[in-house]
């Protein structure tokens, strides 16, 4: 028999999901993106994966690839699988049906797995079920059973259970009963039809940090997949987790190789968007772009920041605290500012960025000029030394002061966190001008090691310091800055 384009594209397709979707779904963007995340539903689907966590920004494909091509994919390489779909409600879990069902009746499906079928629609078949809710296979043991969050399950065991978007919004997520009755429906309804060789794959964008994800990874084992999972699954204990951040932080990776502040699907959700909806509001962007939802009660500063309109007649000072990158993720963090007679201090510019010392130390130097900035405290550690023998040649006319900072940061930033609230006013707008300076402030968090920089923190901490010596020097009452 002469192979053909169409057998060999059919074969293909039976071997990889995501050859799979270049056949049933030709219309359906794919992009390096949608190709390792089908890749990882893959090796769910193939066994090598037993229970699965990813998390995806809104917009992005996601229940495309887990709630309709993955079961139609697992019902065609695994006929007899029966499939759990859950949603937050009955309404969207039967869409999905719905377009499952229309996927397997589809010609394109038919030539791939031409074993796998459904009854005709409307046609009375006691021996086989074909509803918006449930339906199973011709000929086969296999089916898939839609319910809503609150729903329940009777019947036969499930091999496979997929859970997508079990929170409406952020009003349901957000609500400590809506979180609490989907805790409870996992561990009465979910986790009672499993058996010792089921899979479950939990698919959505985070909401909240007690989220089930959240819950899950404070009782059982969540190992990061980076790479292609190995060939023998893990312990039935432990979770595959895999997080799609919009715009890339983390260091690259297998599966997400990506370089740090690379958007996730550019081509449609391009940078400079992701950029507006972040300053729009830091902290759901956080949960729901970035797949990292920040305890708003364990917060350090939030939205607490003071600002000012324009600067008062009475300035004594202008002064600049700069903190050099240690490494790594870290940035760079200059804070020029001015001080009145009450010792208020106002923020007037900020530079904080990765960048290397070679692009830095000429930003600082021209900053501390525009400023018209009279004295500036350089952190001495890490090269900070030799960055501000740098920048002192740059600016003539700055005092430029260096110093070796020994106390312990943690314990810094926390003990002046009242006086930098208290004392320390931004300028209008202040989100808008520099995005990353302010997010990293507003989504502190006490519990410091789940912090991804603390260098913005570590900077407002120095001029807290600073000015507190500076007032009590001057005898000048430092409203705050003691407790």
């Amino acid at each position: 028999m002469k192979l053909t384009k169409e057998m060999a594209a059919a074969e293909l397709a039976r071997r990889s999901l995501t050859d799979f979707v270049r056949v049933v779904r030709p219309d359906l963007s794919t992009t390096a993106f949608h190709r390792r995340y089908y890749r990882t539903l893959d090796a769910f689907a193939g066994g090598k994966i037993r229970r699965l966590i990813v998390s995806i920004p809104p917009q992005h494909g996601k229940s495309s690839g887990s709630s309709v091509l993955l079961p139609a994919y697992l019902l065609g390489i695994r006929p007899e699988t029966k499939i759990a779909l859950a949603s937050y409600n009955l309404q969207l879990a039967s869409r999905f049906n719905r377009q499952i069902q229309q996927t397997i009746d589809s010609a394109a499906y038919a030539a791939v797995f031409p074993g796998t079928r459904l009854a005709r629609p409307g046609a009375r078949d006691r021996h086989t079920i074909r509803t918006h809710e449930a339906f199973e296979l011709v000929g086969q043991t296999g089916g898939l059973l839609s319910v809503g969050r609150d729903g329940t399950l009777t019947g036969n065991p499930v091999d496979v259970f997929i859970l997508d978007d079990l929170y409406k919004n952020a009003m349901e997520a957000h609500s400590p009963l809506v979180r609490d009755n989907v805790w409870a429906w996992y561990n009465s309804v979910v986790r009672t039809r499993l058996h010792n060789r089921s899979q479950e794959l939990i698919v959505f964008t985070r909401w909240h940090e007690d989220d089930l994800i959240g819950r899950i990874a404070r009782h059982e084992r969540i190992v990061p997949l980076e790479e292609d999972p190995p060939e023998t699954p893990p312990d039935e204990e432990t979770w595959y987790g895999l997080n799609f951040e919009a715009i890339k932080r983390t260091p690259p990776t297998r599966l997400d190789p990506r370089l740090p502040g690379e958007a996730l699907w550019p081509e449609r959700h391009s940078p400079a968007l992701l950029d507006r909806k972040r300053r729009f509001d830091p902290l759901m962007f956080e949960a729901m772009y970035q797949g990292c939802p920040s305890p708003q009660k364990g917060l350090l500063y939030g939205d607490r920041f003071r600002t000012y309109e324009t600067l008062p007649d009475d300035l004594v000072k202008r002064g600049n605290y700069t903190d050099t990158a240690d490494c790594g993720e870290d940035c760079l963090c200059s804070i020029c500012y001015a001080t009145d007679r009450e010792g208020i201090v106002y923020v007037t510019d900020v530079l904080y960025t990765p960048q290397s010392m070679e692009a830095t130390e000429p930003a600082v130097a021209d900053m501390l000029l525009r400023n018209r900035t009279l004295q500036a405290r350089i952190e001495s550690n890490n090269g900070g030394r030799g960055f501000a023998r740098a920048v002192k040649r740059l600016a003539p006319g700055v005092r430029i002061e260096w110093f070796h900072q020994s106390a312990n940061k943690e314990s810094r930033i926390l003990t002046y966190a009242p006086a930098v609230l208290e004392r320390i006013r931004m300028p209008p707008a202040w989100n808008l001008r520099w995005p990353a300076f302010h997010d990293d402030l507003v989504t502190f968090r006490r519990a410091f090691r789940s912090n991804r920089r603390d260098d913005a923190a570590d900077a407002l901490t120095g001029i807290a310091e600073t000015e507190e010596a500076n007032a009590d020097a001057k005898n000048i009452r430092a409203y705050g800055f003691r407790n």
